[in-house]
């Protein structure tokens, strides 16, 4: 019953007349803003009318592949890089970690050659060390006698200091600075020591050419190494990096031998990547004991954390505020644990799903490094009367070194998006209006048609639908099949 009633509501309320829909749609095509439709209709010639019809249904094939070629296109995250070079009044300096190569005191290891290994041990975490066997027994031995041993300890007591008779001179823009101004930190080089730590307002150079001057005294008497660890060079090592983030040798830093000058020239390099999917990095990534995210931070807390979980201690050299690994838990389980993350690859960086994303907007600071030998005659005489030393100690102890900006000016690298959501509408409009003169009106003219005759070939549809047989009750008045077959008998 609700079916019939349906069907004659649409009957009488909903479906048009034969007469009106062909109406209908002569008046669509009359009227649409879709250029070239009205002209199939309308035009009388059956010539002019296929023509102009190859015409639109080329002209909308093209609009089709056009706009599916923009959209191929967007979706495949392309991104442009830009290079724009800004001059300013003032500039930022960096900061500079200083390390000195020799990195114990002479005194302190003469008996205790073990040190050496030991301190590679616990600065393994920072880059990769092999395991050598012909320590193993010693070191039993030496940790076995030296439980309570504090690597951290010993290497903060009588490892390189910075103190009046090391650095011998500092300057900084035309005003004198001091050891006290520069931030102690450890790092595969030991005891190092950092100026403009986290000092952002007061060190800015409003005038190119001068920066930071600087003599130091490697007294390679008091401190020594062992060369067959790779350390064979006498002389100072340097990293330039930003004042808020760790300084990262491995490699990267700056070497400067004794008896020479060294003039270092930088600029400032701004990097800014866009985030995922156009770029790699996150914007929204994190670090606890940062202040802002770096590649070479996101490392070491990655390190710290999994080293942390495994061995229930924290090395000294990461950043955390855990309980500091004795030199048994070093051996026994802290670098076997390194060897397995790196193994493993639970530290990993670089791209938007590794652990360490590349940094949204990073600082560097490349540099071009010329070298000189260090002072004339007369200039070894004066520091020679001034130190009380020999010239042929001047010459095999003293380094120096000038920093300082090559212009005021940085370079920004930029990542950019090369298609953004409003061009694409904008190619996607520009395709649509030269091609067939369409607009966001003609979509919604097309739309409004389209749900129309949809509307109406569901009405068709649903009233062509079959009825449901009706099952009714035999009448009380006619005879059923047994009084049938029962009369039949009689008769």
């Amino acid at each position: 019953g609700i079916l019939k009633k349906i069907r004659l509501y649409l009957i009488k309320k909903l479906v048009p007349h034969l007469d009106d829909r062909r109406n209908y749609h002569q008046e669509f095509a009359s009227s649409t803003s879709f250029h070239g439709v009205h002209n199939i209709v309308q035009t009388q010639s059956k010539t002019r009318k296929v023509l102009w019809l190859f015409v639109v249904m080329g002209c909308f094939a093209i609009v089709i592949w056009q706009i599916c070629s923009r959209f191929i296109y967007y979706f495949t995250w392309p991104t442009t890089t830009t290079v724009v070079v800004q001059y300013v009044e003032n500039v930022q300096f960096p900061a500079v970690t200083f390390c000195n190569l020799n990195r114990f005191q002479a005194h302190a290891v003469s008996n205790l050659k073990i040190i050496f290994f030991i301190w590679n041990i616990v600065s393994g975490v920072l880059h990769k060390f092999s395991m050598e066997n012909k320590y193993s027994q010693e070191l039993n031995d030496f940790l076995l006698g030296n439980q309570n041993f504090s690597i951290k300890d010993f290497t903060r007591k009588n490892g390189f200091y910075l103190n009046s008779s090391t650095l011998l001179e500092c300057d900084f823009f035309g005003k004198p600075c001091y050891p006290q101004d520069f931030e102690h930190v450890f790092t595969e080089y030991g005891n190092c020591f950092t100026f403009n730590h986290n000092d952002l307002a007061a060190r800015s150079v409003s005038l190119s050419g001068r920066g930071l001057h600087l003599l130091f005294d490697v007294q390679q008497e008091q401190f020594t190494d062992e060369p067959s660890l790779g350390y064979t060079d006498a002389g100072i090592t340097f990293d330039i990096h930003s004042p808020r983030e760790l300084p990262h040798f491995d490699g990267l830093g700056l070497l400067t031998p004794v008896g020479m000058h060294a003039q270092v020239a930088i600029r400032q390099l701004k990097s800014i990547i866009q985030e995922y999917p156009w770029g790699e990095c996150k914007p929204d990534k994190k670090l606890r004991h940062h202040r802002i995210y770096s590649t070479n931070g996101c490392l070491q807390e990655c390190k710290a954390r999994y080293i942390q979980d495994w061995c229930g201690c924290l090395p000294f050299i990461l950043p955390g505020n855990g309980t500091e690994c004795d030199l048994l838990k070093h051996y026994n389980c802290v670098f076997p644990a390194v060897y397995d993350i790196e193994m493993k690859g639970l530290c990993t960086v670089g791209t938007h799903n590794s652990t360490c994303p590349a940094p949204c907007e990073e600082t560097d600071y490349p540099t071009t490094v010329t070298y000189s030998r260090f002072g004339g005659e007369n200039a070894i005489k004066y520091y020679s009367a001034k130190l009380n030393k020999t010239p042929e100690y001047i010459r095999q102890n003293l380094v120096s070194i000038d920093i300082k900006y090559h212009d005021l000016s940085y370079k920004i690298t930029q990542q950019q998006k090369a298609l953004t959501v409003s061009e694409l509408l904008a190619d996607v409009g520009g395709q649509l209006g030269l091609f067939c003169g369409a607009s966001m009106i003609t979509i919604i003219e097309l739309l409004e048609y389209i749900f129309t005759n949809f509307c109406w070939m569901c009405i068709f549809l649903l009233l062509k639908a079959p009825e449901m047989p009706q099952w009714n009750n035999p009448s009380q008045n006619q005879p059923t099949h047994k009084e049938k077959k029962k009369g039949i008998q009689e008769c």
